[in-house]
């Protein structure tokens, strides 16, 4: 995976838009994170294979970006994206890292189930 490049990612979402895809959306601060300190709030969501479609989308920010989809209904959007997977041209692989490589954030679009 790439460090996000704004204009690519961009040009991505219009090319995905107004599409029948598979939403992959996941947030996690892991599991290790209880188990190293026991302290520490752990907090995770996974929404996977859900069926969306979207009439916008976007990024924003300077790094690390957003990434808002507009659903018919609303909005949905994954914050702290910092790479992509610059080979998909049929799918968006996006992915939060934290300061040491973990993953924190993913969103993922595809026409396909993951």
């Amino acid at each position: 995976m790439l460090p996000i490049q704004p204009q690519a990612v961009q040009e991505l979402l219009d090319k995905l838009k107004d599409r029948e895809l598979y939403l992959h959306l996941e947030l996690t601060n892991g599991a290790y994170t209880f188990e190293r300190d026991r302290s520490k709030l752990v907090a995770s969501n996974m929404i996977r294979n859900v069926k969306v479609s979207y009439s916008h989308g976007s990024v924003s920010g300077s790094g690390p970006y957003r990434v808002g989809l507009k659903m018919p209904e609303g909005w949905i959007y994954a914050e702290g994206l910092t790479h992509y997977e610059e080979s998909e041209t049929e799918k968006a692989v996006l992915a939060g890292n934290d300061r040491d490589g973990k993953l924190v954030v993913s969103l993922m679009l595809s026409s396909e189930p993951f």
